[in-house]
């Protein structure tokens, strides 16, 4: 991979560490600004690498919270996460992270195409201008997601869930090893529903990592290899009968 020559954040690109998981996360705790309550404490999550796994919780109990820490939005105030073997931002280039579609200024002047090419911006820094790769990537992307009628209209006036799979395509183009994705099932249509779950599946199947912030209970079993149970910024303890999968929490994370 060719690196940026003024790469976002002034950090170079660095291999994964051999053996290690995807994600790597003990004893994390963190605060939102302003807030006496921790949003996260004490959370421990370790992910195999091609695992598909899902974050599952109320409202507040820290999922998003999780998926920023480990995409770099938020520091945590005490313990590790490490992503394939490195710090946080040290292969950031490996991460692509999907926010919930309310977090997006869809007013601003951007046509879909232009949205998902700024997904690209992770390995051209801040100087290249995107060439053919970066293109056929976005290409590839857009009609990947079924979106090639919708490349040219303005971001604000795309569906709820055709603003869903601009994001993922968004996501899609930087050919990241490890998708965090908050809610990107929530409130879609059934078409984008399908879409995205296929597109998913396909991203596995290719060696790919997946967390995904969920309040689908029903699709866990089917779509998920593992699940992390939150409530109020704890791992909590599934209920009798939930998925639990492949077991990704405290247990697993201090057993490597």
């Amino acid at each position: 991979m060719k690196h940026p020559l003024f790469p976002y954040g002034h950090r170079r690109h660095a291999d994964p560490v051999p053996g290690a998981p995807a994600l790597s996360v003990r004893s994390v705790s963190a605060w939102h600004p302003g807030t006496e309550e921790p949003a996260l404490s004490e959370v421990s999550l370790r992910v195999p690498a091609g695992a598909r796994v899902a974050l599952v919780g109320p409202n507040g109990a820290g999922k998003s919270t999780l998926l920023k820490l480990v995409a770099g939005l938020l520091q945590e105030e005490s313990g590790e996460v490490r992503v394939f073997g490195n710090p946080v931002g040290a292969c950031h280039h490996r991460v692509a992270y999907l926010p919930q579609r309310g977090e997006v200024d869809w007013r601003f002047p951007i046509n879909l195409r232009k949205l998902v090419m700024t997904g690209r911006y992770v390995h051209l820094g801040w100087l290249r201008r995107p060439g053919a790769r970066d293109r056929a990537a976005v290409d590839h992307a857009i009609e990947r997601l079924g979106l090639r009628p919708l490349e040219r209209r303005q971001i604000g006036q795309l569906s709820g869930g055709q603003q869903q799979r601009a994001l993922l395509a968004r996501a899609l183009v930087g050919e990241a090893d490890l998708l965090l994705l908050d809610e990107p099932l929530n409130a879609v249509d059934a078409e984008t529903r399908a879409i995205i779950s296929e597109v998913l599946s396909g991203l596995q199947r290719t060696g790919k990592t997946i967390m995904v912030a969920t309040h689908d209970l029903d699709s866990l079993a089917s779509e998920f290899d593992g699940a992390l149970y939150l409530r109020d910024g704890r791992e909590a303890e599934p209920e009798p009968g939930a998925f639990v999968g492949l077991r990704v929490g405290r247990e697993a994370a201090w057993a490597h």
